[in-house]
This record gives structure tokens, sequence and C-alpha cells, in this order.
């Protein structure tokens, strides 16, 4: 962080202390110690406004698939921007790069899709979709099937709806969230919620009960759809436990309610395979996708929507006489044809054959954080992992939180030249540029692992666990 010499003057940290808010920051603490300030990158490295050098350890916001200064990108947004910088997709209007990318992610998808609608943040995205389910009912005659199923945990964005879904308590506190119909079924995490002597199989058969008791709760004629990441990010890292997916969508196919899949942070390679629905054989009708799609290079997501769902929006769009949803920026030309670059290098690179190969050494690194004093459980399945920090690693006790261990945790690894991210709680999480090799995977978790030792002495002598 900042030291207080830095805000003297006009330095940049004062200037930013005086005119910025930042996301998901201490306002208070962030008032009296300022921002670190990055000034470039280049390839899964950052340097900060003195000159040193970090690995970028969660590609950003988990999303900068390509890393920093992929130039066929930069190439694809100067040309695109000399071509035609703007235009939208309001009254019948359109672009060669937003048609070609819907194209192409049609071509992609992990099931058959019928259209994609494009905005420009996985928030945009989800807040769509809950419109469109709303939308697709009414279109069936079905007004009281509207409600959504979220999970404890899920994290699915900021904006209103997309907040209210997100089920991590910060989102909702004091900003009057979630709003009415949006409800929560119960996190699937084994090693948390799991009951002594049941087995993954038998945890995942609970979760679905769990699931299947809201809706008859509820009632099913007033349950429209069930909203999942395949792994949660925000909420921990959480993998699902073995045969949860399959047990889940039984429950919904029982009732007639919409399955979406949020490959927000999945989509694009990161868990292996194009899509996390392709790894744990999710069948959405609804899928939303953002990040990695331009390697975040610029803002796009997209919303992919089945045959079925499209015709209810056609038979709304004739009885109002439009489709009356959209936004300013809806496929701009600009970041189509960056994702439609980052698309094409995917494929010219090779890059889901690097991530299967490479991943093997990340999976190998994080297992092998399974002995380390502080780490309850590891979590990793792709590129993407979470080690959860625990007191107690028998009884899985946490640490308290006035002893901020994953805020304290992320800030030693960052001393170490490593940027990961505190998700959750204590929940240090890594989810680098794809592009990363074996050797850069191992200097990572040397690293890391060198920032968890720092924080397991800071435990040591200030008896932590006595807390």
């Amino acid at each position: 962080m900042s030291s207080p010499s830095f805000f003297e003057g006009n330095s940049l940290a004062a200037r930013d202390a005086k005119s910025l808010i930042h996301s998901y920051t201490n306002l208070s603490q962030h008032e009296k110690e300022g921002p670190l300030i990055i000034e470039k990158g280049k390839g899964i490295h950052v340097y900060d406004d003195s000159g040193k050098e970090y690995i970028e350890g969660l590609a950003g916001l988990w999303c900068t698939s390509f890393g920093f200064g992929e130039q066929e990108l930069i190439n694809a947004a100067i040309e695109q921007m000399q071509k035609l910088p703007y235009y939208h997709s309001f009254a019948s209007k359109s672009t060669e790069p937003s048609i070609r990318l819907a194209e192409k992610l049609l071509e992609i998808a992990p099931v058959k899709f019928s259209k994609a609608f494009f905005v420009n943040s996985g928030s945009e995205a989800n807040d769509t979709v809950v419109k469109l389910v709303w939308y697709y009912n009414n279109a069936l005659g079905r007004p009281k099937k509207k409600k959504i199923i979220a999970r404890m945990k899920g994290y699915h964005g900021v904006t209103v709806a997309a907040a209210s879904m997100t089920g991590l308590p910060p989102l909702h506190n004091d900003f009057d969230l979630p709003i009415q119909g949006i409800l929560h079924t119960s996190c699937p995490h084994f090693y948390r919620y799991g009951k002594d002597g049941e087995n993954e199989e038998e945890f995942a058969s609970r979760m679905a009960d769990d699931l299947e008791q809201l809706i008859l709760s509820e009632g099913p004629d007033t349950v429209a759809a069930f909203i999942a990441e395949p792994i949660m990010g925000a909420g921990g890292v959480i993998v699902p436990p073995v045969t949860y997916f399959a047990k889940i969508q039984a429950v919904l196919k029982k009732y007639d309610i919409l399955m979406i899949a949020d490959e927000v942070i999945c989509g694009f390679g990161r868990t292996g395979p194009m899509w996390g629905s392709q790894t744990f054989d999710i069948q959405p009708d609804i899928l939303s996708c953002a990040k990695a799609l331009s390697s975040a290079y610029l803002p796009i997501a997209a919303v992919m929507v089945s045959e079925d769902i499209f015709r209810g929006m056609v038979s709304q769009s004739e009885k109002h006489g439009a489709f009356a949803h959209g936004y300013t920026y809806s496929g701009h030309p600009v970041p189509a044809a960056v994702a439609m670059r980052t698309m094409e290098l995917m494929e010219e690179r090779n890059i889901l054959e690097h991530v299967q190969h490479v991943s093997h050494r990340f999976l190998d690194r994080f297992a092998a954080l399974a002995d380390h004093p502080l780490v309850g459980e590891v979590r990793s399945c792709g590129l993407i992992g979470a080690v959860e920090l625990v007191a107690d690693k028998k009884t899985k006790r946490s640490f308290d939180p006035k002893f901020k261990a994953g805020h304290l945790a992320y800030l030693a690894m960052q001393e170490e030249g490593v940027i990961s991210r505190a998700v959750a709680g204590d929940n240090m999480a890594l989810c680098p540029p794809l592009i990363i090799t074996e050797s850069e995977i191992d200097e990572m978790f040397d690293r890391f692992t060198r920032g968890l030792d720092t924080v397991a002495s800071m435990a040591s002598k200030e008896n932590w666990r006595d807390g």
C-alpha cells in the first residue's frame, strides 16, 4: 500500500484518495492508506508505479485470460476503432463484429442455444436474465411463476437484481436487498456443511432435497428458475460435490424450472473445457458469460437463450410492438471485435489444450498446500482454486474475524509479489491468466506459500488460535 509520503503534494495516491470511490474497499482505511497504483502489465505480470513486479494471480478479477499486452487484441481494437468506433443494436441496426461474435458463441456453446444478446458486464447479463425469465413466463401466461432461486455464497453481480441473487450478506447489508422474489437455497460446500458420516454423494442428495423442499414450500407454480455458477467464485471457489448438478437438474426438470448457468468466471477455458457446464454436465436453458470473453480488454458480456425462450420473447415483441430492453453499448463493435479475436486466438493457440496440460502442475501445487498449518481445505479445478485458512485443522474452526487472517494473507502475498484475493472471508484464491506456464505456476505458488508462511508466523506469535 502507499506510504504516508505518497499523500504529499499532488501525488497520484493523493489525487486518487480525493477523487475516486473504490469497489470492494474499506473506504475509511483507503482514505488513510491510499491505493496500490498499477502502471503497466506484460504477460502474467503487472508493475506498480515504483516499478515493483507482481504475478497477477487472479487474472485481474478472474478475467484477463491472455494476460497483459496481447498485441493481437490491441490490434483488433485499433482496426475496428478506425473502421467503425461505435454503433448500436436498436431498431434492427447491426454491425459485422456483433454478428460474427454471436455466431461464434452459438457455435461453441455447451448446448444448442437459439440467440445471443450482448451487454457490458456479468452483472448486466444476470440482470437481463432475470428480466427474460419474467418476460418468458408472462408470454406463457404464467404470471405467478416468477421466483428465482440462487444459492447461499453464490455470486451473480452487483446490480439490483444480480446482487439480490448473490448470496453474500455484504452485498445486501444496508442496500435494502434482496428484492422480492429472489430466494436462496443451501450452499453446496461439503467441507463446511457436510454432516458427520455423510459422503459427498449423500451430501449432494441432501442439497437437492433442500432445493425441492424450498420449491414445494413456495409452490412450484411460483418458481421460475434456478441460477448457479459451475464453480462458485467469490463465495470461496467452491467446487460442487460429486453428483450435485445431476441431482439438482432432476429436481428442476420435475417442476418445470429453468436452469441458468452463470459462466461469467468459468466460461472460456477456466475449468479445462470451454465451459464449466461441460466440466459438470450442466444443461442450461440460459447462459450468461463475460470476463474472459474479451480477455477483459474491453467490457462485453452475453446472454444465450434457448429457442423456447426466444420464441416467448418474439411473441411478447409482437404483443407490445418491440422487445423493450437493451443498452446503448449492447453489441458495441469494438469490444465485439476484440472478443471475436479472443475466441480465434483460443483456437489458434490451442488454449484449452494448454490449460489442460499446465493445470496438472497447478492442481499439484495446490494439493501440496493441504499440509500447511493454516490450511483447512484445498479446492481447485482447471486453473482456478483456493485454500481455506482455519484456526484449527482438526475441528475446521475458522479464525476470529477480528484477526483479518485473509486480508493479512492477501497483503503478505502482495508483498511477496503475487496478487491473490481473499474471498468470502479467509479463502485465498488463485485464478491466473490461462497463458501461464508451468515454471510461472511454480514461481506463483512459491510466492503464495511464502505469504502463507508469514501469516502463520503472525498467527503463532499473536496467539490467533486462542482467539
